[in-house]
């Protein structure tokens, strides 16, 4: 009898720690971008093989899926959220203690920038930065308008069209000959990168990360010389208003995986995993990339990158884990 009630804290601790790490049914939100339904899908398959959670994906976007799980609860997990987007809500659905911040997503956060083909940098590193740029403003000829520079801004209606505009005046770049060209759309934003790099010829212009775009064509961030001035960036930069805009580098867009209270707390093994799966930009240029390529869903793009990038995702989860996501992958 004694040994058996000096057995019961034991047993009464294991049932805790294991009710404590069944996270049950598991709605993760599966956002409509290629980056957003990657993670979704690896998430999926990592949470189910490996903490044996019954994980589903659910129809999701950024301001609908911030707004149910602060309000309903559900989904339990968005993977992939841009969080200035929704700062205020998701500020005071922490501090209502509905909703957790897992992590970074996205470790470098969302990148946006101004850049050249790394073909005309290795040939003279001074492109790297705006002097050089300005400099060789000859380089990059204008073919609509013979006798200017060309830059490629942002589509029409987009908020990277007031942002690079800011920037483009604040760089004073239209006194050093350049244009501010309007691609029309994202294709024809993304095409002229593309034409440029078949042909080897001069680009400049503005564009984002992570895409697919970048991830085939390498491409160098200009150097502006300036560091980051958030305040100026979020208070003039961003604004179509902005009369003085002042040269600033873009802050990173923070992104991060957030998950409801209730989860964090009945799946601390689960969640522990979500605050260590992170991509770089550069990881996720390179399968955003490989998924257009292929033009692979989220769950095609999970599997190729379970089985041929486990050096990054089995840092994430401890070995036991590891061990049966292996499994479950020799079996598809």
């Amino acid at each position: 009898m004694k040994a058996l009630i000096g057995a019961l804290p034991l047993v009464l601790a294991a049932t805790f720690v294991q009710a404590a790490d069944d996270c049950g049914r598991v709605t993760i939100a599966d956002m409509n971008w290629n980056s957003a339904t990657l993670m979704a899908n690896v998430d999926r398959f990592i949470l189910s093989n490996g903490y044996g959670c019954d994980a589903e994906l659910v129809p999701g976007d950024t301001m609908p899926t911030g707004t149910s799980m602060t309000e309903k609860g559900e989904p339990d997990i968005a993977p992939e959220l841009w969080s200035n987007s929704m700062k205020a809500a998701l500020e005071k659905g922490v501090e209502e203690k509905r909703l957790r911040i897992a992590g970074k997503s996205l470790s470098d956060g969302g990148e946006e920038g101004f850049w050249v083909p790394q073909y005309m940098v290795d040939e003279d590193p001074s492109l790297a930065t705006i002097e050089g740029v300005v400099a060789h403003a000859d380089l990059f000829k204008n073919p609509e308008n013979p006798g200017t520079s060309a830059f490629v801004g942002c589509p029409a209606g987009w908020t990277c069209q007031i942002t690079s505009g800011n920037l483009f005046k604040a760089l004073k770049l239209g006194e050093a000959g350049f244009e501010l060209i309007d691609p029309g759309s994202a294709a024809g934003l993304s095409g002229s990168i593309a034409r440029a790099y078949e042909r080897k010829e001069p680009w400049f212009g503005y564009y984002w990360a992570p895409t697919a775009v970048l991830g085939k064509y390498k491409m160098v961030k200009v150097d502006f010389g300036s560091g980051v001035d958030e305040e100026h960036y979020v208070n003039c930069i961003s604004a179509a208003d902005c009369l003085e805009p002042h040269v600033t580098m873009y802050p990173p867009a923070p992104v991060h995986t957030v998950t409801t209270e209730g989860f964090a707390e009945r799946a601390p093994g689960a969640f522990e995993y979500l605050s260590k799966r992170s991509f770089t930009n550069a990881r996720m240029n390179e399968i955003l990339a490989w998924m257009e390529d292929n033009q692979a869903d989220g769950d095609f793009a999970m599997e190729y990158f379970l089985k041929n990038y486990e050096d990054t995702w089995t840092a994430w989860v401890p070995d036991d884990v590891a061990g049966k996501v292996k499994d479950a992958l020799a079996n598809l």
